[in-house]
């Protein structure tokens, strides 16, 4: 690390906290501070205080707009983690100064800690930033995979090939957690008929702190050394050792780090063994397991993303009671108790439910939109015998996207001159963002011209790497070199798997070679995504489409960009023109892409599940209506394709092209402004996390002590 002047000596403090990655004032510290490096440690300065030259360090320190725009970081830092003036200061009190426990598998932050694998990590980040500038006292607990999630490479035949890289930790924005003692936390799972130790790491994200844990330390066998080495990684035995080690190891980690959480919030089932570890602390108190399950449930809330059986993990029996056997301690009398809990068959036998444990010690539970909402109750009724539907304790709350992070800097620029330099403090108010609709067409449509501009250098830049690494003629044909800038482009970027129906579009290829091609109004798309390493189909539907990219037919008119990340999912929802989402309803739990697309003026263009059920209103985007049998799967596909290419050949095309004296497509802008003036306020991350304080953990909270006496 680069020796820091004294005068700048916190510059390294300011690289640590991921703060600065969705806040101007401080990312543009580091940016301005050495660009190039800035770009070549793709936006890491951890990373840049490693390579940096003192004299650049020191030439820096000498200049006084330079070290102005610093000395504004730190103070909005040092106010960021102060909290004194923010939402939560004033609805939060009853907490008592105690904190929310958010346990989550996986945090999407900053594509320079790669522990994330898709949607559900994106979400949790975005929950703990927003969480950090509202002031909620929240602590994330998750692992700290060594190998991540893999780096996707494809072969010449487009043929996606996984690759594990071990973490540079001197590159990584995170640091020892250490205890109120003074020492580094380590504790002690019980696994089986041995001991896991699990050493813990800190993230700084403002105001929150993460928590991640890790076991590749020396003194645990080769292999507990690589349980926590990959983000979803081998087979059903390690998945349920890793849910121990994150619900039962979380909750140790928390109580040697000082902290008594008022409440648990689980974030999918992974981390349902979290209530095993606090029941056993109740019972070693000498509270009665009724008294002690009474108070757990009391204190836990619950937030599932799956709407299908068969995405909810669930072990056999004596899987589970072999990798708990050390787990119990004065737990042990009530072993088939604790076993009862977890009980549920969904057709295909008993098993030990992930989901249906967290279900039943939770007081709160949420599915992601209110038509998941609905889905959840019908999957689950069966959890909760005579109960009427209308009274199942499943309630509804929309995901959001935390708008500082996904917000492009073309359109921050023209809400802070429009709607206020303090637009952010207002953005989930509906009332306020009305004033989006005095943007001038002109400007907004500047400003997205400008997106899709930067969408495509930073695709050509890709493809020239791609040239110079690899040599492929193929590969940077397929990597959208092709592009038209001033061309209509849809764009797909998604986990590639069946459900989301990435081959959708081209059902009829002919006719949407003729969409594609048309003379002075072509269209153009732009895949990316990632296909989970053991699902085959879809890496065959990744593979086929890569192919597309390269048949003649389409004209050079479809692109995969490959390595799909936080930082490439960045351009591609800030440039498209058209968001493209097709799933196969109602399997869309919620959805968080189309938002981020939307508030930066990319309609979407979906099918009606998931968020886009509650957001569509007919001005804002298109709505895929296929009229099908669907129970028929062939059917229903087809006809939403054809629904597809209609809203293409007389809607989304026709609208795009119709151009003034002025060369502005008025009607176009239109549905831009309508998507950013509708999806800002109602599917913001701020509107998300103050329903959850609000709705979740404040009526927890007041609920008072268990009725149950010890």
């Amino acid at each position: 690390m680069v020796q820091l002047p004294d005068r700048v000596s916190r510059l390294e403090e300011l690289a640590y906290d991921l703060w600065w990655s969705w806040t101007p004032d401080a990312r543009n510290v580091f940016r301005t501070l050495d660009y190039p490096l800035w770009r070549l440690t793709a936006h890491n300065p951890v990373r840049m205080l490693q390579l940096m030259a003192a004299e650049t360090i020191a030439q820096a320190a000498q200049n006084l707009t330079w070290v102005a725009q610093y000395d504004r970081a730190i103070a909005r830092l040092d106010s960021a983690r102060a909290a004194e003036h923010t939402w939560c200061a004033d609805k939060c009190h009853p907490v008592g100064g105690r904190s929310i426990a958010y346990f989550s598998a996986e945090f999407a932050l900053h594509q320079s800690l790669p522990i994330y694998a898709g949607g559900l990590g994106v979400l949790a980040g975005d929950h703990c930033k927003e969480a950090s500038d509202l002031g909620v006292p929240l602590i994330g607990i998750g692992f700290m995979y060594p190998q991540g999630y893999f780096h996707q490479s494809l072969s010449p035949e487009g043929w996606q090939e996984e690759i594990y890289e071990k973490l540079n930790w001197a590159d990584a924005p995170i640091e020892p957690a250490i205890t109120p003692s003074g020492k580094p936390c380590v504790t002690a799972v019980p696994l089986g008929n041995r001991t896991v130790l699990v050493a813990v790491w800190r993230v700084r994200v403002g105001r929150v702190k993460l928590y991640l844990l890790d076991t590749d330390l020396e003194e645990n066998a080769p292999w507990d050394r690589e349980l926590s080495a990959r983000l979803y990684g081998g087979d059903r035995e390690t998945r349920v050792q890793q849910e121990i080690i994150l619900g039962v190891g979380g909750v140790r980690v928390l109580k040697a780090m000082g902290s008594e959480p008022a409440v648990y919030h689980l974030n999918e089932g992974h981390a349902a063994f979290v209530v095993l570890q606090r029941i056993r602390d109740f019972c070693e108190k000498g509270w009665s397991f009724d008294a002690a399950l009474e108070e757990v449930r009391r204190t836990t809330v619950f937030t599932t993303h799956t709407p299908v059986p068969a995405g909810h993990d669930a072990f056999p029996f004596h899987m589970v009671e072999h990798h708990l056997s050390g787990a119990w301690g004065d737990l042990g009398a009530y072993r088939e108790r604790f076993l009862a809990l977890g009980h549920y068959d969904n057709g295909s036998g008993p098993m030990f439910n992930m989901t249906a444990l967290a279900l039943r010690t939770a007081a709160s539970v949420n599915g992601v939109s209110q038509l998941h909402g609905e889905v959840t109750k019908q999957m689950w009724q069966p959890m909760w015998p005579g109960t009427r539907y209308e009274d199942l304790p499943v309630k509804a709350l929309t995901n959001g996207v935390h708008v500082p992070t996904w917000m492009s800097g073309e359109i921050d620029r023209l809400l802070k001159k429009y709607l206020g330099e303090d637009w952010l403090d207002h953005h989930d108010d509906a009332a306020f963002c009305e004033r989006v609709n005095d943007i001038p067409d002109a400007e907004l449509w500047a400003a997205r011209q400008s997106l899709r501009a930067f969408l495509f250098d930073f695709i050509r830049e890709r493809a020239r790497e791609q040239w110079t690494e690899r040599a492929a003629p193929s590969r940077v044909v397929a990597a959208g070199t092709m592009f038209d800038q001033n061309t209509l482009t849809l764009g797909f970027a998604r986990r590639f798997t069946g459900y989301k129906r990435p081959e959708l579009i081209f059902s009829d290829p002919d006719r949407l070679a003729r969409i594609l091609n048309a003379p002075g109004r072509g269209v153009q798309i732009v895949f990316a995504g990632k296909a989970h390493p053991a699902d085959e189909g879809g890496k065959h539907h990744l593979q086929r489409i890569y192919r597309r990219s390269l048949d003649p037919k389409f004209g050079g008119r479809v692109a995969f960009v490959e390595g799909y990340d936080l930082h490439v999912a960045h351009f591609l929802v800030q440039g498209c023109d058209v968001w493209l989402n097709n799933p196969r309803k109602p399997l869309e739990a919620s959805g968080t892409s189309g938002m981020k697309a939307a508030i930066n003026g990319t309609p979407n263009l979906s099918i009606g599940d998931g968020w886009w059920a509650e957001a569509y209103n007919g001005r804002n985007g298109w709505l895929i209506e296929g009229q099908a049998d669907p129970n028929d799967h062939g059917a229903q596909d087809w006809a939403d394709a054809q629904a597809i290419y209609d809203l293409l050949e007389h809607q989304l095309v026709p609208t795009f092209y119709d151009r003034d004296a002025q060369g502005i497509p008025r009607k176009w802008v239109e549905f831009v402004r309508e998507s950013i003036r509708t999806v800002l306020p109602q599917f913001s991350a701020r509107r998300m996390v103050k329903e959850y304080v609000e709705r979740m953990y404040l009526p927890t909270v007041n609920a008072g002590s268990a009725s149950v006496q010890p």
